[in-house]
């Protein structure tokens, strides 16, 4: 497991850094340290395309696609100086994360052309069409149905927690194209144009006051028969595909956002006199070892090569993280009391800390909750039997 960068590396370090920091104290600093994902969408969408002129956007992909085609430690710094330099969350993540590698590891020379180029300019936003109201963390329950008629794909069905699907040109969508078919079998991986009269999208409202999240509703929504990525019925392996990039490099971006978070409990605490309270002062110190334990854990994740064996850091980190930041955030209310309570601003316009605690309950919920990370784990880390499933 690699815990140090070369030379080299950590010139490239310094590159991103400085890039990032001027950025962030230029043209740009009205965008700096925004902790939700809806605000100054507009913005934030001129932001992607100016990572994209510079060739920042999606450094790990192919020179050929937009990339700088980075290395892996490379493609680590980076993620780390992001956030470590106080930039928002990318509003098109989903497209440069998930979308555009399966697309590169899936997708015919022809979806390449018509997609990739758009995603690493920062002109087309994606969203995921994964979870239903009766299929969250279960995905093989999806109930959309897809049929075939003169050449287009027909989709009727809903989705929801369909981040920024109200800003976004695409989304990606799991349906079902085999009529009866059950569980993983039958499903279809589509990428659907967002802006057409059959779907429509609908703001779902959240306790921190954001509306990143909405329900997404098909009804007799179309895309070209060869929008779909895979063959017909192979739409969970993609989607499984699709899964495992989201472990990827970005992971340690998120954890210096973590990192940016602790940092801000430390100071709240020493400002108020709480940093004197010895049972504070455990739980920071807990928070801090916790924090350098999922980064070790994270960095041999990313060094496993070998793709043939269960990682079991792979498996693992979902619950781990999710756990962490959900008891980060009560500890940040513990540190601030009653101050906490208080929005300084209009309605619903917290700051840093009192937002972490309102968003990270949903942590253990999206992206597969604790209880189907633990069922993950239980089968395939342990090899344990699998729960029954009467529909498979």
């Amino acid at each position: 497991m690699k815990l140090g960068f070369s030379a080299a590396e950590e010139e490239f370090r310094a590159e991103c850094a400085d890039w990032l920091q001027g950025q962030m104290a230029g043209e740009f600093k009205d965008i700096k340290g925004i902790t939700t994902l809806t605000a100054k969408a507009e913005r934030r969408k001129e932001w992607e395309q100016q990572l994209a002129a510079h060739k920042w956007s999606c450094i790990g992909w192919p020179e050929k696609w937009g990339g700088r085609n980075a290395t892996l430690a490379q493609q680590v710094i980076f993620a780390e100086e992001y956030a470590r330099a106080g930039v928002p969350g990318r509003v098109n993540h989903i497209g440069i994360e998930l979308a555009g590698p399966t697309i590169l590891a899936f997708g015919t020379e022809e979806q390449k052309q018509r997609f990739l180029p758009g995603i690493a300019a920062g002109q087309t936003i994606f969203c995921q069409g994964f979870s239903e109201p009766g299929a969250g963390s279960d995905l093989a329950s999806v109930r959309t149905k897809g049929r075939l008629e003169n050449g287009e794909w027909v989709v009727n069905g809903q989705k929801i927690w369909t981040s920024l699907a109200h800003i976004s040109d695409w989304i990606f969508v799991v349906t079902r194209t085999e009529e009866g078919s059950k569980g993983p079998k039958g499903l279809s991986f589509l990428m659907m144009d967002v802006k057409q009269p059959g779907i429509e999208i609908r703001g779902i409202k959240q306790i921190n006051g954001d509306a990143e999240f909405n329900e997404t509703f098909f009804t007799d929504a179309r895309c070209p028969e060869d929008s779909m990525i895979g063959a017909v019925g192979q739409g969970w392996q993609i989607a499984m595909g699709l899964l495992a990039f989201e472990r990827g490099v970005s992971t340690l971006g998120q954890q210096m956002a973590f990192r940016n978070e602790l940092d801000e409990i430390i100071a709240a605490a020493k400002a108020n006199g709480q940093a004197k309270n010895p049972l504070i002062r455990q739980r920071i110190a807990k928070a801090e070892i916790g924090l350098r334990l999922m980064r070790y854990g994270a960095l041999r994740m990313l060094s496993n090569t070998d793709h043939s064996k269960i990682d079991g850091a792979a498996l693992t980190y979902k619950i781990q993280w999710a756990t962490w930041r959900r008891g980060l955030g009560e500890l940040a209310m513990d540190v601030l009391g009653q101050a906490g309570e208080l929005a300084h601003g209009s309605e619903y316009e917290w700051d840093v800390l009192p937002n972490l605690f309102l968003f990270s309950r949903s942590d253990t919920i999206y992206g597969g909750t604790n209880q189907i990370q633990r069922n993950l784990i239980a089968e395939r880390g342990l090899g344990m039997p699998r729960e029954p499933r009467g529909d498979l």
